[in-house]
């Protein structure tokens, strides 16, 4: 899907924002997109590398149906090539290399999540969008059965593509790495504005909306970033958009770099609570107290966690059970 051929044997694919002009027989910067005499082909359809039922807070998603389970699937590539990534064994794919995975179809994953009693499915891992066919034949049987469905992307996806999937799509995580051209460009490869457009286009679309924000020391964790992401967020996807601010880890290529500290996350969150937004998450740090959900009006204690686990929901057909305010989410 989502390409046009052009002179000299190349196709120009339109599935993300980079839109590759590929030359027969090479690929696209997500290496698994290749053209075959003048016909694109994923090389991922179907080729899961990996599924697990997981908790939706790990997505991370706070306000899509709490303590609920996800049945997560992903297949080998990315369009990003973050020097941080943590799930590089997957998503990292050479441009020569063959493309394994266990073969299943979308009705099969479909049974998979309704086995698992899961309440949704969510394609994450790596970037669902260079998976998109087999994501879109997925979301698409997925809804006829009542299961809602996830991305947890990095942003990139094309204008049309996401037109194409969104009729399907119930909530997406999206990550907005940092707030600066040159992060982007050193870290991602990618360009920050083209980011942006995609998360506005989310919004726009009627999606559940939920930003994290991974806190690099000393790349991306300045005062003036940090304050532009909030701007952004309050400004184009509104207070209710939940921010989750994670602690970095030293991982794949960026081992020179040390752990975020506590008091950097705090600082993020008391920045976006300043700002006006009303639900600033700190992750990766259990037990720190960032995790919980509070009413934005009277501020009582309404969702109490620890990682991944939910010790305690108060929170009642989505509303506050003390003042009555709205709780803004799917099936909160």
């Amino acid at each position: 899907m989502f390409y046009e051929r052009e002179k000299g044997g190349n196709v120009r694919c339109g599935l993300c924002r980079f839109r590759c002009l590929i030359s027969d027989g090479g690929r696209g910067v997500c290496a698994v997109r290749e053209n075959r005499g003048g016909t694109l082909y994923s090389l991922v359809y179907g080729n899961i590398c990996a599924e697990h039922v997981d908790p939706i807070e790990k997505k991370p998603l706070f306000h899509v149906m709490p303590g609920s389970i996800t049945y997560s699937i992903a297949t080998a590539g990315c369009n990003f090539k973050c020097r941080n990534c943590q799930n590089h064994t997957i998503s990292q794919v050479d441009q020569n290399a063959t493309v394994h995975g266990l073969k299943l179809t979308p009705l099969e994953i479909v049974q998979r999540a309704i086995d698992s009693n899961c309440r949704s499915i969510s394609y994450t891992y790596t970037e669902p969008t260079i998976f998109f066919e087999f994501a879109c034949d997925t979301a698409r049987l997925a809804r006829e059965a009542g299961i809602k469905n996830i991305f947890v992307t990095n942003g990139y996806i094309s204008s049309e593509a996401l037109k194409a999937i969104a009729p399907f799509m119930d909530a997406a995580n999206i990550d907005l790495k940092g707030f600066s051209d040159i992060f982007y460009r050193d870290v991602v490869q990618a360009r920050l504005s083209e980011v942006l457009d995609s998360i506005v286009e989310y919004k726009n679309q009627g999606i559940w909306l939920e930003i994290t924000t991974l806190l690099i020391p000393g790349l991306n964790d300045s005062d003036a970033e940090l304050r532009g992401i909030v701007d952004f967020i309050a400004t184009n996807l509104g207070i209710d958009t939940p921010w989750h601010v994670t602690a970095f880890y030293p991982t794949y290529n960026m081992t020179d770099r040390p752990r975020t500290a506590v008091a950097a996350l705090r600082k993020a969150r008391d920045i976006g609570i300043a700002a006006g937004l009303r639900y600033v998450y700190e992750g990766n740090i259990p037990g720190e107290g960032g995790e919980n959900t509070f009413c934005p009006s009277c501020s009582v204690l309404l969702i109490k966690r620890y990682g991944y686990s939910i010790h305690q929901n108060r929170i009642s057909r989505g509303v506050c059970p003390d003042c009555s305010s709205v709780i803004a989410g799917v099936g909160m």
